[in-house]
């Protein structure tokens, strides 16, 4: 299905939009950030808060990094101070990089089991498809934040993969 190399490429996009989005956001006033926006975590601050709980979360489970001390429920209030919740997404994109540049093919193929507070139970699944999950999930919540920014008068750079560069 998938292979390092597709890992190493998503985590790389990963850091380029996380920074397109911050950058747009900076843009804008706290107060325009928080406002609530009638997306599923409310306004911009707190889907980047969500988005970086379930980062956060998803290598607690790939990983040896302890997972975040608070539940979904409260993701989107992860971190209040901007400046915390932005050199806190850019410490994991890093942590995530480096995490990808070590990956192989046989960690890929093997399985994971977990207890998810979401569902409230246990789940077991190939670690393949947990990983294009963590991804798709960034892309999604960066999709309503690109939406909201937008709204606001905010003006995100593109976001296809293809426009990437190779560095």
């Amino acid at each position: 299905m998938i292979d390092p190399a597709y890992v190493r490429t998503m985590a790389r996009y990963n850091i380029w939009q996380n920074g397109n989005l911050f950058t747009a956001a900076e843009t804008l006033s706290p107060d325009d950030r928080a406002a609530d926006r009638g997306a599923f975590f409310g306004s911009i601050h707190g889907t980047l808060n969500h988005l970086l709980w379930g980062d956060q979360m998803w290598m607690s489970r790939f990983t040896d990094r302890p997972k975040p001390e608070i539940g979904i429920g409260d993701s989107g209030r992860l971190f209040a101070n901007w400046d915390d919740l932005a050199r806190n997404r850019r410490a994991l994109d890093s942590e995530i990089l480096a995490w990808a540049e070590g990956l192989d093919g046989a960690w890929l193929a093997g399985e994971l089991s977990w207890y998810s507070g979401a569902t409230k139970r246990e789940m077991t699944h190939r670690l393949a498809d947990l990983v294009v999950h963590f991804f798709n999930h960034q892309t999604h919540h960066r999709g309503q934040v690109h939406a909201m920014l937008t709204a606001a008068g905010a003006h995100p750079d593109d976001t296809d993969l293809m426009l990437m560069s190779a560095e």
